[in-house]
């Protein structure tokens, strides 16, 4: 190694050593004195490694002002000529001049540190006192006790302890012995000092695997590259201008330099100032002489070297400690992005669940309206529920599963621990609490329904019970009292028949409305099953009417007994009137009972029903004209009453004492029942109509869900079939998939299209549709399982791609994963099974057979790419296992080294040592989590900075 950086200099020397380049230190070593010396190296041993070299005629330099050859500084013109340049001369003893200050400068800035320094490199190190305490500063080991005796012996023993200690750190001195350096031999000891200088100052200088010279090139160029005027290429003609010196001290102390006033015209004033300001504040002595460096168009290789290396040293420190914290601000940046990712999971999920938690009674309160309208209030309030609230919802639930993932995948990625949610908060809680919302959702709807049915029928038998007992109520007004009057006792014997007559027709209209009283019960019965809000009124109502027809019963049952027992008496009878009567009665009731018909009103849900009523009515409207018949006939009776009493000269008493019906009455109720017959198939047609659109609308719904819910089907299927095949690179199959989700998108006004179809079918009061399979429930749970799933399929494949750049795994190796892991995944599920990997496994070279070795080591895999127990393996789980498997990361180890560092060695760090060398935010981060340090060499205010890194891998809590 130190041939390399010798063989400049000494090539002015000799000549001839510009053709020769060894290889090895100790080659170097022989080399520079073999240079100075003027002798050529023994024959190499070729059974040895590392060849010995003899040096002979070192008292032959200063006896040659040249060596044998003239030292010549060849520059080719631009023709190619080799010119010689008389300016780059230079005799032996100028170089000796040179080396004699540069050394004896670095000898003392390491002996200063004993409280020492030398004044004559060739006269002090003869004793061998200096020359051991130097090799025990610059090595930090003690050497044997030295002897303290003024005899030659004295000084060469301690000369050959120097040597040894030097030999004994892999450096085989060569044709240098401790009488040379005993007798000042300046030669030999300047070949010494120049091989301690190779060994301690510059041969551990390593930048990027370089050997050492280079090191030492490559970190001047990487410091003085941003600073104009500089360009190190070589360690001579390259910091002639000072500037270099300068740009040095600057890059790592630009408080003590102000660079810009520097001019590339005073090299003197450059090169002072960076030897003064070198020696005043970075304790570098001053080892070079700025005008012997301007004034020689070539400085001496060595003396620059040995003066920059100790600017390495001095700043080396520094380095080291810009190393560590850059480590540092890396692993931190990514906790503080890590946590700020499990802050946002958290409150999005506590926000989500809050949300579910309040929105769940909602949907599971079943407290019944009393109206319709407030059952539709109910009904809207859902739809907007439907339309506006849950959409976001559904979005932040993906959104939640996405970054979840996401953070998992940086998490494993950065070998940082996978993220547990607090309690209640993981992806299946949310899920499962979502599910629970959908099933109180589905249950919320269909109740609605259910209810807005119940309501309808309520209201409808309400007014058919409303109706009828006002017809009822109507019919017995009067009818007690007539039933308890004694008009008999008075009457005559005619009067007495007639009345019992009259009795006979009541007992027959009575009888004809147990019918209605009947109807009126069971109506009042079924509202009252139906949980109609206002039954006690309905059941005080059927209670009073009941009541009073059970006293009509009785009364007329007494009456009819009170005539009888005068029947005998009286034989006047008129049967003309009582023909009317028998027949008047129960054509007026029929009449009754068709306009109560003609006025009822009806409730159908389809076409079928109505026109069932259609057909029903039709056929009333066939039995008019026998009615009209019989309306006639008992017209024609009341005419030939008249006509007998006309023609017989009988005055008649009044009205038909055997019925209240009268002529005119039976006249104006078929006059109403004539008006009614054309308003009731109005009706029926408009419910025709309105139950015909009802049906296009049916139609209309049924078309296009019979389209989308096939789509949607097929769109799920195909997503399938992409997350399985490999089609391309990871991009390309990402480009693919967003260009799939928004073609999905794209459908997405079909689906609104629908949802207005379905609204229209719910206003509609349209319950049931025979024409599609399909509902619109079913339709948008599979719409929202559409979106969720393209989202997931495109976060897988962002994560594997977040995979393959962290590890570095080629397209290649992402192929062969997908390939073995699609081999085995059988029912193309997209995970594979405990056994199915298992399989996998032993295909891809791993020892997992069924022994027991082979079940603790499949165990322990199974517990990395299956944390939750579940008994599947997914292919992002199978990709982070096998790139874990081939990639290197950082380590706790390393976090705790770079803190060792910050620290200057010391088991705890201080926050001022933070605030020092880490950015302020990453510094108070670093103080606000570090426990307090309770070794045995605490410090107040001493803070665990082991504790801390492991726990930010997960191997311990912080």
């Amino acid at each position: 190694m130190a041939a390399w950086l010798l063989d400049t200099s000494v090539s002015r020397l000799c000549p001839n050593f510009a053709r020769i380049r060894p290889t090895g230190f100790k080659i170097g070593q022989m080399l520079i004195l073999s240079s100075i010396s003027g002798m050529r190296p023994a024959k190499q041993d070729q059974s040895r490694k590392t060849p010995p070299y003899s040096l002979r005629g070192l008292k032959d330099l200063l006896q040659n002002s040249w060596c044998r050859r003239p030292s010549r500084f060849h520059a080719r013109s631009q023709f190619g000529q080799h010119q010689e340049d008389p300016r780059l001369r230079i005799g032996p003893a100028v170089l000796i001049l040179w080396l004699v200050g540069t050394f004896t400068a670095w000898c003392n800035s390491h002996l200063r540190k004993a409280g020492t320094q030398i004044d004559n490199i060739e006269e002090d190190f003869r004793d061998g006192l200096k020359l051991m305490l130097l090799l025990e500063v610059i090595s930090g080991e003690r050497l044997p006790k030295p002897e303290r005796g003024k005899m030659r012996v004295h000084k060469i023993n301690n000369v050959n302890k120097a040597l040894d200690f030097i030999g004994n750190k892999g450096v085989k001195l060569v044709s240098i012995g401790a009488e040379e350096i005993v007798d000042g031999n300046v030669k030999m000891t300047l070949g010494m000092i120049w091989t301690i200088i190779l060994r301690f100052a510059i041969q551990d200088i390593s930048v990027e695997e370089t050997s050492a010279k280079e090191g030492l090139l490559l970190w001047c160029q990487r410091k003085t590259a941003p600073y104009k005027n500089v360009n190190v290429q070589n360690f001579h003609i390259s910091w002639k201008d000072g500037l270099a010196f300068n740009a040095l001290i600057h890059r790592h102390r630009p408080e003590l330099i102000d660079y810009d006033k520097l001019r590339k015209d005073d090299p003197v004033t450059n090169l002072n100032n960076a030897f003064e300001v070198a020696e005043k504040y970075l304790d570098i002595p001053k080892m070079l002489d700025a005008e012997d460096i301007v004034n020689t168009a070539r400085p001496d290789e060595k003396a620059i070297m040995t003066y920059v290396s100790s600017f390495y040293h001095a700043f080396s420190g520094a380095q080291k400690a810009e190393t560590a914290a850059n480590r540092i601000c890396k692993v931190l940046a990514v906790n503080q992005e890590n946590e700020h990712l499990m802050e946002d999971y958290e409150k999005l999920a506590s926000d989500l669940l809050e949300w579910i938690r309040r929105t769940i009674p909602w949907l599971e309160n079943r407290a019944p309206e009393k109206t319709m309208a407030e059952m539709q209030q109910k009904l809207e309030d859902f739809r907007d529920y439907r339309r506006v609230h849950k959409p976001p919802k559904v979005q932040e639930k993906c959104q939640l599963e996405i970054n979840f993932n996401t953070l998992q995948t940086k998490l494993r990625l950065s070998n940082r621990p996978a993220f547990m949610p607090s309690e209640g908060r993981m992806v299946s809680d949310i899920n499962g609490a979502w599910h629970k919302l959908e099933g109180a959702e589905k249950g919320y709807e269909e109740w609605l329904l259910n209810e807005i049915r119940r309501l309808e029928r309520l209201d409808h038998l309400a007014e058919k019970f409303r109706q009828k007992a006002a017809i009822h109520e109507s019919w017995t007004d009067g009818k007690e009292a007539m039933l308890t009057q004694k008009d008999y006792e008075t009457a005559s014997l005619s009067e007495v028949k007639a009345l019992l007559r009259k009795h006979e027709a009541f007992e027959s209209d009575l009888a004809a409305h147990q019918d209605r009283v009947e109807q009126i019960a069971a109506i009042a019965q079924e509202l009252n099953e139906l949980d109609y809000y206002d039954s006690p009124s309905v059941n005080a109502r059927c209670q009073k009417i009941c009541d009073q027809w059970d006293i009509l019963g009785s009364l007329t049952q007494s009456r009819r007994e009170s005539l009888e027992r005068t029947e005998k008496q009286l034989e006047s009878i008129d049967e003309l009137y009582l023909e009317f009567a028998k027949r008047a009665a129960p054509f007026n009731n029929w009449m009754e009972g068709a306009m109560e018909d003609l006025q009822d009103m009806f409730i159908v849900h389809n076409i079928e029903e109505i026109q069932g009523l259609i057909t029903a009515h039709e056929q009333f409207k066939s039995t008019l004209p026998e009615a009209n018949k019989e309306r006639e006939a008992i017209q024609a009776i009341q005419a030939e009453v008249q006509k007998i009493a006309q023609y017989n000269g009988i005055k008649l008493a009044g009205n038909n004492p055997y019925t209240s019906i009268t002529p005119q009455s039976i006249d104006s109720k078929w006059e109403k029942v004539q008006k009614l017959v054309p308003q009731r198939d109005q009706a029926l047609q408009e419910e025709l109509t309105r139950q015909q659109s009802n049906d296009h609308l049916r139609r209309q719904f049924a078309n296009q869900a019979n389209i989308i819910g096939p789509w949607i089907q097929n769109k799920m299927e195909e997503i399938g079939r992409i997350s399985i095949e490999m089609n391309g690179t990871l991009e390309d199959q990402l480009t693919h998939l967003r260009q799939y989700e928004q073609s999905i998108i794209e459908y997405k006004p079909n689906i609104e299209k629908l949802e207005g179809d379905h609204q229209l079918i719910q206003e509609a009061l349209i319950f049931d549709n025979k024409y599609t399979p399909y509902t619109m429930e079913h339709l948008r749970v599979g719409w929202e399982q559409l979106l969720t799933t393209i989202a997931r399929t495109i976060n897988e494949i962002e994560n594997q791609i977040l995979t393959r750049d962290a590890k570095g795994i080629s397209q290649e190796q992402l192929h062969e994963y997908r390939t073995s892991f699609n081999h085995f995944d059988k029912d193309h599920s997209g995970v594979l099974q405990a056994e199915e990997f298992k399989a996998c496994l032993i295909s891809l070279g791993y020892d997992v057979e069924n022994d027991k070795q082979g079940d603790a080591e499949f165990t322990r895999i199974m517990g990395i790419v299956d944390p939750n127990n579940s008994g599947a393996v997914t292919f992002q789980a199978f990709i982070d296992f096998m790139s874990r498997e081939t990639t290197d990361t950082d380590t706790a180890d390393q976090v705790i080294a770079s803190f060792k560092i910050l620290a200057g060695d010391k088991n705890y760090i201080t926050a001022e040592e933070l605030r020092r060398e880490l950015p302020p935010d990453q510094a108070e981060y670093c103080i606000a989590r570090m426990a307090p340090y309770a070794g045995p060499d605490a410090i107040p205010g001493a803070l665990d900075y082991m504790s801390f890194s492991t726990a930010l891998y997960g191997e311990s809590d912080l």
